[in-house]
């Protein structure tokens, strides 16, 4: 069984029946996901961290969302720079980055 430091869950948009349409999708969710398994296996992190594509998160407005567990870090308003600065100062780092984190009431 894999046993990963880090489990993060980003937002594919993938509706029930599996049809790409919503928010995250069309602000480049798939890119985003692309270039964060790209950023995991340049910094030799592939080891120490599991990425998964989910359905919708309900928060299209914060999207594209990723989710970084065992801390259960919601990231939100992605783009390629916000993946790389994750996988940096979080992923590597041990540090949550802040300002990108979302906060759920």
């Amino acid at each position: 069984m894999v046993s990963p430091k880090y489990h993060i869950f980003i937002c594919n948009s993938c509706k029930i029946k599996g049809e790409p349409k919503g928010f995250c999708n069309q602000k480049g969710s798939p890119t985003l996901l692309q270039k964060l398994i790209e950023e995991i296996d340049d910094r030799e992190l592939s080891s120490d961290c599991l990425v998964t594509a989910t359905s919708c998160f309900q928060i299209c407005d914060k999207g594209p969302i990723a989710v970084v567990y065992p801390e259960g870090v919601w990231y939100g308003n992605l783009d390629e720079k916000a993946v790389e600065e994750i996988c940096e100062r979080h992923l590597e780092g041990g540090t949550p980055v802040e300002e990108l984190m979302l906060t759920r009431s």
